[in-house]
Parts: C-alpha cells; sequence; structure tokens
C-alpha cells in the first residue's frame, strides 16, 4: 500500500479557466457653450467622452499557470471619461491586460472557435474592444439649430466569454503510464526538481526542464503526468494531460522495464495518443525502458529484440544515448503545425449600412422595432433631454422607423420598444 501523502494543492497549477471580459464604456459627450466677455456668439463647444479601455491578453515570460483566472470570473476594463467644455475630450479608460503564460490559447467559449494563439513573447490579443466616447454638441452645430442642447452617450464596450488553454511550449514530451520513472528522468537531465517517489501519480502536474544536448545545444522537455487506460476519453486528467504534448516535436514513450508487461503498457500509451490525435501519434518518437538497474529489466533487455533504448534514470546509465538520439530526432523533425485562429465574434453594436430598413413585428403588448440602424440610434440618443428626444424622434423618421410603423397599423398611443426602450408612439 502507497504511504499517506496530503492532498496536493491544485492552486499552483493551473492549466484552463473560463472567464469573462467586459471592455470600458465609452465616456459621454459634453454639452457645452462658450461663455467669455467680448466674444460674442460663442457657440457650443462641449466635447467628445473618452474611448473605454479594451481587454488585451499578453503573452508574459513570467507566468508560469492561469491560476489568476480560476477564482475570479468576471473582468472589466476601465471606462472612458465624459467630454466638457472648451471642446476638452475626456480621458480615454486604460486598457486592461491580462498576461498569460506562453503557449495559452484563447478561445471563443459561445462557439469554441481559436481566437488566439499566444506562442511568442510579448504576444497580444485584443479580445475585447473599449466603446467609442459620445460627441460633444459641437458637433451637432448647424444652421437651423445653432445651440444644440444634447450630446450622445458614449457605445458600450464589448463583452466576450472566452476560455484560457494552457498548451507548454517545449520540444520533447516524455510521456508513459505511470509510476515509469518520467519525473526520475527528467530529474537526471535537468535541474527540474519534479517530486519523485515508489508510488504511481507522484507527479499531478506537467513539469519542465531545460536539457543540455552534447556541444552545447539547449532544449526544452516536458514531464507529462501518467497516462492511463481511457485516457484519451478523458479518464483521470488524460484530456488535460494530452493537450501539453501537442507543441513538442520528439515525443519519448517511457515504459518501467521491470513491471508485469512493459511492451503492454507501451501499447496502451500509444493506443490514447492515437485516439487523442492522430496527428501527434505520426510524430517523431523513440522508445525508452527504464530501470535497466534492475534484475526484471537486464533479464527483459536479454529477451527482446526491440530497438528501444535501454536506460536507468536513477543511476544514469543510457540516459547519454538517450539524450544524443532525442537531438538527432530534433534536428529532422519538422515543427508542429500552427493553431489557426480566426478574429474573435465580439458582443458589440457595429456601424452598419443606414440602408438596411428597420424590422416591424406585431406583439400583443403593440409593436417591436428591430434593426441595426434603429439599434444604434438608440445606443447614440441623449434621452434624458428634452432636445435629444426631439432628435431621436426627428432620426426615426430619417430612417424610415415612423414609416415602418405606421405601415403595420400603430396608431398614436401604441406601445413601442426597441431593445430595453420602451415609448409611446406619436407620429
Amino acid at each position: 500500500m502507497p504511504p499517506s501523502r496530503e492532498a496536493p494543492s491544485r492552486g499552483s497549477f493551473v492549466d484552463s479557466a473560463r472567464i469573462h471580459v467586459h471592455a470600458g464604456h465609452g465616456g459621454r459627450g459634453a454639452v457645452s457653450f462658450r461663455r467669455e466677455p467680448y466674444v460674442p456668439r460663442g457657440g457650443p463647444d462641449g466635447g467628445d467622452g473618452g474611448r473605454g479601455g479594451s481587454v488585451v491578453v499578453v503573452a508574459a515570460q513570467d507566468q508560469s499557470s492561469l491560476a489568476a483566472y480560476a477564482s475570479r470570473r468576471d473582468w472589466r476594463a476601465e471606462a472612458g471619461l465624459p467630454g466638457a467644455g472648451g471642446l476638452k475630450t475626456g480621458r480615454g479608460g486604460k486598457d486592461l491586460t491580462l498576461p498569460v503564460p506562453l503557449g495559452t490559447v484563447v478561445y471563443d467559449d459561445g462557439d469554441g472557435r481559436v481566437i488566439g494563439d499566444l506562442e511568442e513573447p510579448g504576444a497580444m490579443l485584443v479580445v475585447a474592444s473599449g466603446g467609442a466616447g459620445g460627441r460633444g454638441n459641437v458637433h451637432f452645430k448647424s444652421s437651423v439649430n445653432r445651440a444644440p442642447q444634447f450630446a450622445e452617450p458614449g457605445l458600450s464596450g464589448a463583452e466576450l466569454s472566452i476560455r484560457l488553454e494552457l498548451k507548454l511550449i517545449a520540444e520533447v514530451g516524455v510521456i508513459g503510464p505511470p509510476n515509469a520513472g518520467k519525473s526520475s528522468l527528467l530529474r537526471s537531465i535537468s535541474a527540474a526538481t519534479p517530486e519523485v517517489a515508489a508510488y504511481p501519480f507522484t507527479t499531478l502536474d506537467p513539469q519542465l526542464g531545460v536539457a543540455e544536448l552534447p556541444g552545447g545545444r539547449r532544449l526544452v522537455v516536458a514531464d507529462i503526468p501518467g497516462l492511463i487506460e481511457g485516457a484519451a476519453q478523458g479518464a483521470g486528467l488524460g484530456l488535460r494531460f494530452l493537450r501539453h504534448v501537442e507543441r513538442t516535436r520528439v515525443l519519448v514513450y517511457l515504459v518501467d522495464g521491470s513491471g508485469p508487461d512493459p511492451w503492454a503498457d507501451l501499447a496502451a500509451v500509444r493506443r490514447e495518443v492515437a485516439e487523442y490525435s492522430a496527428e501527434l501519434a505520426e510524430r517523431s518518437s523513440l522508445v525508452a525502458v527504464n530501470k535497466i538497474d534492475l534484475p526484471e529489466t537486464r533479464a527483459l533487455r536479454r529477451r527482446s529484440r526491440r530497438r528501444v533504448h535501454w536506460i536507468s534514470a536513477r543511476t544514469g546509465e543510457g540516459v547519454a544515448e538517450l539524450m544524443d538520439a532525442v537531438g538527432e530526432e530534433l534536428a529532422a523533425a519538422p515543427p508542429p503545425g500552427r493553431i489557426e485562429a480566426e478574429p474573435p465574434v465580439v458582443r458589440l453594436k457595429r456601424r452598419r449600412r443606414r440602408s438596411e430598413p428597420p424590422i416591424v413585428e406585431r406583439r400583443s403588448w403593440g409593436f417591436e422595432l428591430r434593426g441595426p440602424a434603429v439599434g444604434r440610434l438608440v445606443e447614440r440618443a441623449d434621452l434624458d433631454s428634452d432636445h435629444g428626444l426631439q432628435r431621436f424622434q426627428s432620426m426615426l423618421d430619417r430612417i424610415g422607423a415612423s414609416a415602418a410603423l405606421e405601415e403595420a397599423g400603430a396608431e398614436p398611443g401604441d406601445t413601442v420598444r426597441i431593445g430595453q426602450l420602451e415609448f409611446e408612439y406619436q407620429p
């Protein structure tokens, strides 16, 4: 029976997180007029609101885990400040920067599409853009309205639910069943210090180490925790472990030569890798049988004619030859395919052609008015002032909404809704 130990902390290494990001709201435009001595007809001088801050995911070398996003769901960027008189534009909201480890893939949590793969240090991905600031009243001065008493509110920032997944960046991945000696091998070829013990599942999180080959070349090696039967279907933590070898160029299959049937263990691990990814199963690979220092493994070597590497991670026997072979495989192995990304579908009302006619639907309570033009009009409308309401009514006429309501049979006093806005129809 394995010795008892405390349950490992899951907060130290987190490789997947779901969060919801909100970009900042744009600042409101100002309603202001110049009032200076000896300056006749000063006119409007309300400045524009500042743009809201965006949410940006950045690959940072000093990050090794997604633990910061495991316990916090919502992340919001700063809103833009309102404009002021004297044509002063409000300060823009600060962007919210979310640092993540190298190798983090960003998914749209709604449809599962990849929207960014952050492999390089400093790589940036804007996942939600800040809302534009509202225009001040200076923009609405005209020959028939020399003193506009309204300004625009700022636009809402984008919102998006995203999933962050870390896929370790390593050139070589060491995989095998539990207790095969993967952590011991990583200790013997690098300065990494993963836990080593005489019972299965000692390593519960992937570990990285830097090994040096003859000639001074360095390579990053990943120790992937033990795979069990059914890992490709999610048994144990197989799916979580397997994604960490997707970026590797060479795989080292490591089995325990002192076990009851090492070749069956090797076949089981190969099968799980193939079921997870056929492309990964075809990647350059080597097979190493560990624990040649034990009598059972030496007896297996005498009986076997397989072309594998016989090593002892504990004593170092055969390890140098294995690493030489790894270097040769790396020299000939092609880089893994890049993850194709698509732009995020952000939850933001964008500028559309105003020629698109509004849609009117009769409801039991009245009429619903829909369409990109009316949606943008409501978002830009200043409904807190009489002048703003008058302009809103005028713009409804201009985009054809009033005509569409009349054609649908709307009469004075009927309820009309545009999104969350509800008002009485008055032609």
